[in-house]
């Protein structure tokens, strides 16, 4: 039975903490059914995220834009939607398929969505088979038609200050709070040296578009209904629209007697997908984009392969990563020429990353309640440790943290009388 079928189990129930804000989303809402058809009696949950955005799931009874749709409950106050709008365009605009804003209720923080499906690239992955490399290629792709659309002064700086509050979250949350470790001054000179080296290195490269998430988990596999329904009208130049639309939606359609019936997810090969891959931008859509900056160009290559829910060997995040790297040198992109110093590069921002996602998870647990989040800190600490060992320079941090983990590594070197010795 297709996700978006109308003849399915009673939906669960959308619950409301605020009834003055349950009465603004029900009149917004009434005010869209006789526009895009809406099921309203369908309306049920989708999905959250570790913020404090929720996600709703809404049935269509027609209408151009697919079976069902998608809307965004963020209220105000805690969320800013402003940044979602502006890169959903600059998405489109590169010909990149993501969620398309059919309506914004500004003032109460209420979105309606095209709907990608609900399955992501993280679903589709079976961790215990060989890692997926035509998916991550794909993703590859993505990222590279993304890079090649940066232009600087439209999203904000991922610069000095912003990297620094990041890992800053790292002694905070993660430190202070989780591990209840309180440092002293020699080991908080020994962080803070730490994170100048890792800033400095990081920001020696060129900045393009960054995600911020570039993950599986945040890479849709829709099937071609809702590839189709993404995409916004023939010829549309509005804000929330793009040009040329059109003929990439007919290209869509003229491929559906090629693949699995309707409600089948799209495969991953063949004449049709390929097709379909090429025309469409990817076979993969993408979400969780509102946080995306202007920074350096390792930044999104090393959250694809140094993943926040999902780890490989490294000869695979080698593979990938080298094939990106020829893609984005045949690309134009600044990547350098010598891929052993690219990689450095990538491991670096990798570290940043995981320094920052580490405080943010203890932060999700332990401020917002989310105890989930916390469970995965182990791979970003494996991360960190494995980052810190290979470089002379980041010796003393893996000291500091194998300390505060209570990790003590074997003296190989030690002498002394063996085990059982008089």
């Amino acid at each position: 039975m297709s996700p978006h079928s109308l003849i399915s189990p009673a939906p669960a129930p959308v619950s409301w903490a605020e009834p003055q804000r349950q009465a603004h989303f029900n009149a917004w809402l009434a005010s869209l059914q006789p526009r895009f058809f809406l099921n309203t009696t369908s309306l049920r949950p989708a999905s959250a995220d570790a913020s404090f955005r929720r996600y709703l799931r809404i049935d269509t009874l027609g209408g151009s834009y697919g079976e069902s749709l998608v809307i965004m409950d963020a209220p105000p106050d805690k969320e800013n939607c402003a940044p979602f709008v502006q890169v959903a365009q600059l998405l489109h605009s590169a010909q990149l398929l993501a969620p398309q804003v059919l309506d914004w209720q500004e003032a109460h923080g209420f979105m309606l969505l095209t709907d990608l499906g609900a399955r992501t690239m993280m679903q589709v992955i079976d961790p215990a088979a060989p890692p997926p490399l035509d998916l991550y290629l794909q993703a590859v792709d993505i990222l590279i038609t993304w890079q090649k659309a940066s232009c600087p002064g439209v999203l904000p700086p991922y610069d000095r200050a912003l990297l620094r509050r990041e890992v800053e979250l790292f002694p905070q949350w993660y430190i202070a709070q989780h591990r209840q470790v309180m440092l002293d001054a020699a080991q908080r000179k020994v962080l803070d040296a730490a994170f100048e080296t890792i800033i400095v290195e990081n920001l020696a490269w060129p900045s393009v578009y960054v995600h911020r998430d570039f993950m599986p988990r945040n890479l849709m596999a829709p099937t071609l209904a809702t590839a189709c329904a993404a995409l916004p009208p023939e010829g549309a130049h509005a804000s929330l629209g793009r040009p040329g639309a059109g003929e990439v939606a007919r290209t869509l359609v003229a491929a559906r007697t090629a693949l699995p019936p309707e409600g089948a997810d799209l495969p991953w090969g063949g004449p049709a997908a390929n097709r379909v891959a090429r025309h469409s931008g990817s076979a993969l859509g993408v979400l969780d984009f509102q946080d995306a900056v202007y920074g350096p160009i390792t930044y999104d290559i090393a959250s694809l392969m140094r993943d926040a829910f999902l780890s490989w060997d490294e000869d695979f995040c080698l593979d990938v990563t080298v094939r990106y790297w020829q893609k984005a040198r045949h690309a134009g992109l600044p990547v350098g020429d010598d891929f052993g110093v690219f990689y450095r590069a990538v491991e670096w921002m990798g570290l940043q990353r995981h320094l920052k996602v580490a405080g943010i998870f203890a932060r999700l647990t332990l401020r917002d309640g989310k105890p989930q989040y916390l469970a995965d800190t182990p791979r970003f600490i494996t991360y960190i440790r494995a980052t810190c060992a290979r470089y002379r320079e980041l010796k003393p941090l893996l000291r500091l943290i194998d300390k505060i983990e209570g990790i003590e590594e074997p003296n190989v070197f030690g002498f002394g009388p063996s085990p059982g010795a008089a």
